[in-house]
């Protein structure tokens, strides 16, 4: 899968330094570009992609599709994210990349920096949600507006990082590649899955 040899890619020109210019860039055009009320905008973007948030909006979320009776949806739901919880913590584990110098006295978190968390949970979280949502819906205007509302959401939760100065910009990338893997294998496996069930009730 491309984005999978992107993401390789990505890592090993990261700790080969090859991004190191691009990554400073960036970090200070966007420090460069703060004001007070982009600052609270940023941190509040950034709690929509914290684990404090998604966690009990998560248990809502799932709770709201078994109630609803979309068992496959709940399913496939809880796979994603529980297969992002066990895979964020190892690849930070595994490059164990140091995070950079805060801006705005911003707290620090004391896991490493590659891939962003915020950006592969929330790419996983309302990726996933916003793909369940809309292939039940008819209405094109409304499938269109959800997709809208969720990128722009994922996008500036990943910004967000950068902008507070507790990722490098390919940190984020990383993040949305390692999550936009995981997401379309579940839902590949999903439509494999189901085409072999419905081939065993349909025979040729």
């Amino acid at each position: 899968m491309g984005s999978a040899a992107v993401f390789i890619w990505l890592a090993d020109e990261v700790f080969e330094g090859g991004t190191k210019v691009f990554d400073n860039g960036i970090r200070e055009a966007l420090h460069q570009a703060a004001t007070p009320a982009l600052t609270q905008f940023m941190i509040a973007a950034s709690f929509f992609g914290s684990f404090y948030w998604l966690l009990p909006l998560g248990v809502a979320v799932f709770a709201a599709l078994v109630y609803f009776k979309w068992k496959r949806a709940a399913v496939l739901f809880l796979l994603t994210m529980a297969g992002e919880q066990i895979m964020e913590p190892v690849m930070k584990t595994l490059f164990q990349r140091a995070r950079p110098d805060a801006f705005f006295d911003y707290p620090i978190p004391a896991s490493y920096s590659f891939p962003s968390g915020h950006a592969f949970a929330a790419l996983c979280f309302y990726g996933i949600l916003a793909w369940l949502i809309t292939a039940r819906l008819q209405n094109v205007l409304a499938r269109s507006s959800i997709w809208i509302f969720t990128v722009l959401l994922i996008f500036f939760i990943g910004l967000s990082r950068i902008y507070l100065g507790v990722h490098y910009p390919t940190d984020v990338v990383a993040g949305y590649l390692a999550a936009f893997v995981w997401v379309i294998t579940v839902a590949l496996a999903d439509l494999w899955f189901t085409g072999k069930k419905d081939s065993r009730k349909n025979p040729a």
